[in-house]
């Protein structure tokens, strides 16, 4: 493509003989009853309806056209030159998907943006920016994949402040429910506003300050729930076997959050809790691993419940601290290609291991509880994990935002794909919240030193 002006990175003009509307078959801005995609001006006119009826659907479908017109002209150099620097290797292989980028398809969204310029009356509340934003989520949002984002620059920046250990806001690790498409508390840090307020794993968020969170990204619902220290987020949740929905105001702070805990339990038992596979975890896991051992312990529990993933070179990382030598993981791409993490068994564990899951157990922790199922170096108890067995790769842009898109498929040792199926424990063990919440009893621990003690 030529561009119109080669300083400008984003933008690439392509152009028409005269005038656009006249000679862009997708607008006809007189009485013209053909099969074009837009015929103005001289319609019968119909009447009103307060609020609704077919005119606020062309609006809306006008503005979803805007969306996709910057997308067009900005999204593909800077993704093309990330893609070249990023991954290389197959560049060569472009083009075998059909591509949303045709002259075609460039004459249409010049009639849509035609159309907006001359007819749209609230052309004050158009907020550029956001709508460019807004073209970019949606591009990847059609593409069906909840896993697969766009990051703004502040999200992206966000996000890397959250890998580091240390964000604003009120301490719970949230996903997607993927019965409800809401947003869904999946674990609670201690010593943090979410805990104080009454929180707990499994709540469903039902509104974040009067929103519904139904279909919303799980980046949309982070970045509302985080905000300036000492504000409050409202939020409405639904609580299994609560007869109404609970109204609760949480307070924002800095947190802290160290994704591993350990301390030794009774009869010289080691316990490691793994929160998430962050930056930070390995070095976390090590130390905690070290103490473990050094104290002379026993046997060790693993708890991987809530825990929703992470980085995969850090649960491989880890793997290599427990497991015999072989193969930890592997994954395919959409080119059959196979990338495989293998641990040299150098560091196996030499201890009996059990441990903990659930149904908030996600991607890098079934990764790390699956290998441990399929070379019997463990006992795994609880309840089925989530089931999600595909890798997500963040890809930075040239401008400060990023995507993260699903690239391959990853499998068990013994070659199982868990996605959609999660990973059976060994043995089954249902968690008591009564028990928990009200007696500060832990049935499953307990289920797990029962196992290690036979």
């Amino acid at each position: 493509m030529d561009s119109k002006n080669n300083d400008n990175r984003y933008y690439n003009d392509y152009p028409y003989p005269g005038d656009g509307r006249q000679t862009n078959p997708y607008y006809n801005s007189g009485n013209n009853s053909g099969s074009g995609f837009y015929n103005g001006g001289l319609a019968p006119q119909q009447p009103s309806q307060p609020g609704g009826g077919s005119g606020g659907s062309f609006l809306l479908g006008m503005v979803l056209g805007v969306f996709l017109t910057t997308l067009i002209c900005g999204f593909v150099f800077v993704g093309m030159k990330v893609y070249e620097a990023v991954d290389s290797k197959n560049v060569a292989k472009r083009g075998t998907a059909a591509s949303v980028v045709s002259e075609d398809t460039d004459k249409k969204l010049e009639a849509i943006e035609d159309v907006i310029d001359e007819y749209y009356y609230q052309d004050a509340d158009i907020d550029v920016g956001t709508m460019t934003e807004g073209m970019y989520k949606g591009m990847v949002n059609a593409l069906g994949d909840p896993y697969s984002v766009y990051y703004t620059e502040e999200e992206w920046n966000d996000l890397m402040q959250e890998t580091a250990g240390i964000y604003f806001g009120i301490g719970a690790y949230l996903m997607i429910d993927p019965s409800t498409r809401l947003g869904k508390i999946s674990g609670v840090i201690e010593n943090t506003p979410a805990e104080e307020a009454g929180l707990r794993a499994d709540d469903l968020l039902y509104l974040v300050d009067g929103e519904s969170t139904m279909g919303m990204e799980l980046s949309e619902i982070v970045s509302r729930i985080k905000g300036e220290e000492g504000t409050k987020v409202h939020l409405t949740i639904y609580r299994e076997g609560e007869a109404d929905y609970l109204e609760i105001d949480v307070e924002r702070r800095q947190i802290e959050a160290p994704t591993v805990k350990y301390e030794i339990l009774e009869n010289n038992i080691g316990y490691i809790q793994i929160t998430e596979f962050d930056d930070v975890t390995t070095d976390q896991f090590t130390e905690a691993l070290a103490v473990i051992k050094g104290s002379g312990a026993k046997g060790l529990v693993l708890d991987l419940r809530g825990n929703p993933g992470g980085s995969l070179n850090v649960v491989v990382d880890i793997a290599r601290q427990i497991l015999p030598k072989g193969l930890i993981v592997y994954t395919e791409d959409k080119y059959g290609e196979r990338d495989e993490y293998t641990c040299d068994g150098k560091n196996e564990l030499d201890m009996p291991l059990v441990v903990l899951v659930n149904g908030n157990s996600a991607s890098a922790s079934e990764i790390l509880a699956g290998a441990i199922k399929d070379y019997d170096k463990g006992t795994l108890v609880g309840t089925t994990t989530f089931g999600k067995g595909i890798v997500q790769r963040v890809l930075p842009l040239t401008d400060g935002t990023a995507l993260k898109l699903t690239i391959s498929a990853y499998y068990t040792p013994k070659g199982n794909n868990i996605h959609g199926v999660g990973i059976e424990p060994d043995v089954v063990c249902e968690f008591d919240g009564d028990a928990y919440y009200d007696r500060d009893v832990d049935n499953q621990l307990e289920k797990a030193l029962e196992v290690l003690g036979e």
